[in-house]
């Protein structure tokens, strides 16, 4: 069964960091892009950063870029993000998900096939 796992969430005081990891069991996500999307209550669940297959190409949502960074390490099966300077506005859940082998980097909930269960950040003024 293909599982990806969310840890790292918590709450922060705004300006801090946390790093989010996105660990996947049941196979191998070495040769998938890989995102992270958010969703605040009663928003819809919207793109944050994405990384191609071979971690080569990252893309950022206006709203996190410069403060947050998309990697991945294929040897762990395990896909991060490094959130600094982290605002009020940040607070949501976060999500991970994979694309299928080999396709383009996407932007879209609709581009992802594995999803995982979410974890919680929150971030205090």
């Amino acid at each position: 069964q293909v599982q990806l796992v969310e840890s790292g969430g918590g709450l922060v005081q705004a300006g801090g960091s946390l790093r989010l990891s996105c660990t996947a069991s049941g196979r191998t996500f070495s040769r998938s892009p890989m995102g992270w999307f958010r969703q605040a209550p009663g928003k819809d669940r919207d793109f944050v950063a994405a990384i191609s297959w071979n971690g080569g190409s990252t893309f950022y949502a206006d709203s996190v870029k410069g403060r947050f960074t998309i990697s991945k390490d294929n040897a762990k099966n395990t896909m991060y993000l490094q959130m600094n300077s982290l605002k009020p506005e940040d607070t949501a859940v976060y999500y991970c998900a994979a694309r299928r082998e080999y396709r383009n980097v996407g932007t879209r909930r609709v581009d992802y096939d594995y999803w995982g269960q979410g974890t919680q950040v929150t971030v205090s003024s």
